[in-house]
């Protein structure tokens, strides 16, 4: 096989974002994908925590907020990916992929089983097992569910991704049945491995990534081109 430039496996730009407001990374998104539109882009990763904020999918409904949407103790925002209401905060830290898939493999359902595996992947490296739902889309440890995953793709070019809870706050949680699913409860690695910090693991998913993906991860120092 030959090489591309960026030598034997296709090179991805990891951008860490910090903390972050969510409609400005989302926007971020949107103007990276439109970018893929206009001509060829490098893959690339972002990792971010955001302040308190709850997430729609396109199609989801509202029976499943606790609360009436002003009554939410954080803002609420309609997106385009799929599945129900999620949560993010700090201490969750959440990878949003901006992959051309017919670099990699062309179907849905192998890229969720990817980002599984990714999520899988990283809590291994701190030993801890992470399983797969039958049925379900995100990653469990016992009834305890670390992973929700919610992606958009048009074009086969990949927006939003996965949220891992490393350490956060789970009272968020409590106004929302978190991706619908009422009878599994939401948990953090922090339950596991006690004292593990989004700064800890935030390496460990960048090279859990690279590797269930198959690319050279570049750490970049500058935002990414923005909206």
């Amino acid at each position: 096989m030959g090489q591309n430039h960026w030598g034997s496996r296709p090179h991805c730009d990891v951008y860490d974002l910090g903390l972050a407001p969510f409609a400005d990374v989302w926007a971020l998104q949107q103007s990276l994908v439109q970018g893929h539109r206009e001509q060829a882009q490098p893959d690339r990763l972002l990792l971010v925590e955001h302040p308190g904020v709850y997430t729609l999918g396109q199609g989801s409904t509202l029976d499943h907020l606790k609360l009436p949407p002003e009554a939410l103790p954080y803002p609420l925002f309609r997106t385009e990916r799929g599945g129900e209401v999620t949560h993010h905060c700090p201490g969750q830290l959440v990878g949003y992929p901006i992959l051309d898939l017919k670099r990699h493999q062309s179907d849905l359902h192998w890229y969720l089983r990817q980002l599984e595996e990714v999520v899988i992947q990283t809590l291994a490296r701190f030993g801890v097992k992470g399983e797969r739902q039958p049925g379900l889309t995100g990653v469990w440890v016992g009834d305890h569910k670390l992973a929700a995953i919610g992606i958009k793709v048009s074009r086969w070019v990949t927006m939003h991704g996965f949220a891992l809870n490393v350490c956060p706050d789970l009272g968020g949680f409590e106004a929302i049945v978190p991706c619908g699913i009422a009878e599994k409860a939401v948990g953090s690695l922090a339950q596991f491995c006690p004292g593990v910090t989004v700064g800890a693991v935030r390496p460990s998913v960048v090279a859990s990534f690279a590797q269930v993906f198959g690319v050279h991860p570049v750490i970049q120092n500058a935002a990414p081109p923005g909206p």
